[in-house]
């Protein structure tokens, strides 16, 4: 992974292609962690999912592909 901003990060497979993003953000609940992928057609992030570690959040990435 690679930090984006303070709040986001680039996650990158071993072949150095960029898989998607994680998003940071803070809530009444506590930290969530959103895996993101960029949609080529709409031009936007579409969220995979929300989920409470940081790791879990790259696993979804991993294997949505």
């Amino acid at each position: 992974m690679r930090a984006v901003s303070d709040r986001r990060w680039r996650v990158i497979d071993r072949r150095g292609i960029v898989i998607g993003h994680v998003r940071r953000e803070q809530s009444a609940q506590g930290t969530r962690f959103h895996a993101e992928r960029f949609e080529l057609a709409r031009a936007r992030m579409r969220e995979l999912g929300s989920f409470c570690r940081l790791d879990e959040a790259v696993e979804c990435l991993a294997y949505l592909r």
